[in-house]
């Protein structure tokens, strides 16, 4: 029987982001890791590998499709209540011991990550999306720089249709990866795991390219929205957590934070989730920084008012939400507050 690398090898096709570096190896611009990679050999990502001095990455194929509330991704201020249809491949730049997709993130990684590929096209998908009753398109499920030629694919099909188009990723780019989506990307949910370089590299990364593309996708138009996964004792320090914030301040006070709550899964499994007062602590940081949309999740109901958006000029309450659900909705055609006519980032239903 073939192994899973041998089979996601036939799903492929010669990509877009790479070039030559000699007569031996090739470079990949996908993410931040920008590989030298030598004949026969895998990237970092051990899904894009050179055959034959050109480089092969993911095609045709899915390792998970299903229609999402968008507030799952999460995305709190693009079109709520909306229908995402999600799609993912396989394979990570990455290796944290608290992934939380970690089935098709490290199929490739992990002998007890079993995920098969399901064959699929671009229009089966965006097909699929409209039966679904989607208005959004998003790559999720494993990390989506390095199945960008293949996201990029479905977009082009989706965008026709209204459709808009997302990225789940942890935000490990090049530069050149973000040029080669504009045209065809327009949401960018990015993880912003912590602020300390060493603990970025027990996950198999560096901080710096992630701080670097977070400014290059605010400045570049994308819509953002940032999310911290705050697990005890690696990131939930007031130190850290004020970091974090104020960075992200930086860029732009109108980004929305996300603080999220870890549950117990793969290599840290060991029952220490984050407790609910973690997250009201964070939350209370990120508004101290000066971010005016911060919202604290996967702990539904247990933090009142967190996952709800509030006017940032009179404080009125503008979505109320329950854990994936719009309890709530009081905004204008145009994006703005009903009692002061202040406008709400974001990318909103007219």
């Amino acid at each position: 029987m073939p192994t899973l690398a041998q089979v996601l090898a036939e799903h492929t096709r010669e990509g877009v982001l790479w070039e030559p570096l000699d007569s031996r190896r090739i470079r990949c611009f996908a993410c931040g890791h920008y590989c030298p990679i030598f004949e026969g050999q895998p990237g970092v990502c051990k899904v894009r590998f050179n055959r034959g001095g050109r480089l092969q990455v993911p095609w045709g194929y899915v390792a998970g499709a299903h229609c999402d509330p968008i507030e799952k991704k999460p995305f709190f201020h693009v079109r709520p209540g909306a229908a995402a249809f999600s799609f993912g491949m396989l394979g990570c730049n990455l290796h944290c011991p608290f992934c939380q997709n970690w089935v098709t993130s490290q199929a490739l990684r992990d002998p007890r990550a079993v995920s098969r590929p399901l064959q699929a096209s671009p229009e089966e998908i965006v097909r699929q999306a409209l039966k679904s009753g989607a208005e959004i398109v998003v790559s999720t499920y494993n990390e989506p720089l390095i199945t960008a030629e293949w996201a990029a694919a479905i977009f082009e099909q989706a965008r026709p249709h209204g459709l808009l188009t997302g990225f789940v990723s942890n935000g490990y780019a090049h530069p050149r990866v973000l040029e080669y989506l504009r045209p065809c990307l327009d949401l960018f949910k990015v993880d912003l795991k912590c602020f300390d370089d060493r603990n970025y590299r027990r996950l198999g990364a560096r901080l710096e390219p992630v701080l670097d593309s977070i400014r290059s996708i605010h400045r570049m138009g994308f819509w953002m929205e940032v999310v911290t996964l705050v697990v005890p004792g690696f990131n939930d320090s007031d130190e850290e957590l004020a970091r974090i914030a104020g960075f992200l301040a930086g860029v732009s006070v109108d980004i929305p934070w996300h603080v999220t709550a870890f549950h117990s899964n793969y290599k840290m499994d060991d029952g220490g989730s984050t407790p609910p007062e973690s997250l009201a602590r964070a939350a209370r940081i990120g508004r101290g920084a000066g971010l005016r949309y911060v919202y604290s999740g996967n702990l539904p109901g247990r933090l009142p008012g967190g996952e709800d958006t509030f006017c940032a000029g009179c404080g009125a309450a503008l979505i109320r939400r329950y854990g994936y659900r719009v309890t709530d909705y009081r905004l204008t055609a145009e994006g703005r507050c009903p009692e002061c006519s202040r406008e709400l980032p974001g990318r909103w239903r007219r």
